[in-house]
């Protein structure tokens, strides 16, 4: 258990952003498009190829987790695995003030 998660009571807020895509999406992500968990919820529209990819992270960023090779470690990137049209996000973990 980390600091952080004996310290805040439930999930986290993590957004997931849109930072890069190449090519076509064919789910039609564009940069900026933005995806909420609240650990109760899902704001927003995700490719599920994308979603499967980068939910492990979510979670875990979700509860506290931290990943030791992270310059920030409240921001981690993920890509879909289309490697022929990447689609890149930035998943987030929202600190409430």
């Amino acid at each position: 258990m980390t600091q952080d998660s004996k310290q805040h009571e439930g999930p986290f807020t993590i957004e997931a952003r849109v930072i890069r895509q190449e090519g076509k999406c064919g789910f039609g992500h564009e940069v900026g498009d933005v995806i909420v968990f609240d650990g109760q919820t899902v704001q927003g529209k995700i490719c599920l190829h994308a979603l499967y990819s980068f939910l492990p992270k979510v979670f875990a960023m979700s509860y506290g987790a931290h990943f030791p090779w992270l310059e920030d470690p409240d921001v981690s990137t993920s890509a879909c695995p289309d490697a022929k049209n990447p689609c890149v996000f930035e998943i987030r973990r929202i600190r409430e003030g």
